[in-house]
């Protein structure tokens, strides 16, 4: 844990206006860049009940892949494939849910359903032999020495692993509201000792730790794997892509990169970790935080507003509802964001913007409230200065996905792009 805390409103500012990359890489990840696949053997495993499995797998098994992180089908820091197995049948988790009479007993207790991915979202973690020079210093902060006792090295793992801020605090209030699931693309062995770091008396997971090991589909995720219920299940992950069935059930957290390993995996350039600036979100301002409020206010919806009709409510519209009021009375209008020709209403800002609660047009008129815009020079900018409406950068979109609250404006400003000669 680094002793120097940055402030929280530059924290979710500057955290959110420091990547260089697109948005929709920021938020929903991209795996491009890793397709040079090593070649394909055939091989037999043993899952967890002791039954052999046929599975295709790259030749990584006479050497090893030692990376945590996956994405369709790769591995986000060499590209090497893991392929899904033929032939799967699916795991009989002892833990899974599917049974009417324990739905109705965990209702009973006012409690839903809560999936939670690892990596970027509850905690970040790294090989110690990808440590950035500069963040060689948190070799002597681990364990005794870290003041809380979140920043651990794992020697059989070979692994440095930094908590998230908040991350106990949320998991022990989460726990009154939810029964938790961990849902990780990293291998069994590694989500155990994960689960051990945040659940050190085994209080919140028990036995309910998914890893890629016991998945049909190593490229995606889906609540069907769990049988989770999809109508009382909620989720918490950093990529969206991985949840293509369940994107209703999905509140999307802005990625935790405490080690600048974490940027080079996912193709990031000139971005500085938390660990090499010496700081830490805040505590209790940060992204956990505000996701636990968001949490609470939709299991008090669920609950306690109309309890009559528990029985047959539905989480994702809960979920869809809260969501909608963070950009409501916003109209919005772009403004050098769409490649030409493309159609705007496709594009993945317009859609977050309408899921805020926000209405887009592509017309400018008296009842628009924001010009988005790359460019403070366009024709559509210079109205909304005239106009005296808001003109924000495309950031200001993200920042209200991430903290579920409209931003104040003038943290996000426009500059005028330099003409083309």
């Amino acid at each position: 844990m680094t002793t120097q805390i940055m402030n929280h409103s530059a924290l979710k500012y500057d955290h959110i206006l420091s990547f260089p990359v697109p948005i929709s890489d920021h938020v929903f990840g991209n795996n491009q860049g890793f397709n040079n696949f090593a070649p394909i053997v055939d091989f037999v495993i043993t899952n967890n009940r002791g039954e052999r499995i046929k599975r295709q797998k790259t030749n990584y098994m006479l050497n090893p892949c030692l990376h945590l992180n996956m994405m369709n089908n790769c591995c986000l820091s060499c590209g090497k494939t893991l392929l899904a197995p033929f032939n799967y049948n699916p795991v009989n988790f002892n833990f899974r849910v599917h049974d009417n009479s324990k739905v109705g007993s965990l209702l009973n207790q006012k409690k839903l359903y809560l999936v939670l991915d690892l990596d970027h979202t509850l905690l970040n973690s790294t090989r110690l032999d990808k440590l950035d020079l500069d963040e060689e210093y948190l070799k002597t902060r681990t364990t005794q020495n870290s003041p809380n006792n979140d920043l651990f090295i794992l020697d059989k793992l070979g692994v440095m692993t930094k908590l998230r801020p908040f991350v106990h605090k949320f998991l022990q209030e989460a726990n009154k509201m939810f029964e938790m699931y961990i849902y990780t693309m990293g291998d069994r062995a590694y989500a155990l000792e994960m689960a051990k770091l945040l659940d050190p008396e085994n209080q919140y997971f028990q036995t309910r730790i998914i890893s890629r090991d016991d998945c049909p589909n190593q490229d995606r995720k889906g609540l069907n794997v769990l049988q989770v219920p999809e109508k009382l299940g909620l989720v918490l992950d950093d990529t969206e892509a991985i949840w293509q069935s369940n994107k209703d059930n999905l509140i999307v957290m802005d990625r935790y990169f405490y080690f600048s390993s974490g940027f080079r995996e996912l193709g990031y350039k000139n971005c500085k970790s938390l660990a090499q600036l010496k700081r830490d979100e805040d505590e209790f301002d940060g992204a956990l935080a505000t996701i636990l409020r968001v949490l609470t206010r939709i299991h008090h919806d669920f609950f306690y507003i109309n309890p009559q009709y528990v029985s047959v409510r539905d989480a994702r519209q809960v979920l869809k509802t809260n969501k909608r009021q963070v950009l409501r009375d916003c109209k919005i209008v772009f403004s050098a964001v769409f490649p030409r020709n493309f159609v705007a209403a496709n594009h993945r800002l317009w859609k977050i913007a309408e899921e805020l609660g926000a209405t887009c047009s592509t017309e400018l008129d008296s009842s628009v409230t924001h010009v988005v815009s790359t460019d403070g020079g366009t024709e559509k900018s210079l109205w909304a200065v005239r106009g005296s409406k808001f003109l924000v950068n495309p950031k200001w979109i993200e920042a209200a996905l991430f903290l579920w609250r409209r931003q104040l404006e003038d943290k996000f400003p426009v500059a005028k792009c330099p003409k083309r000669v």
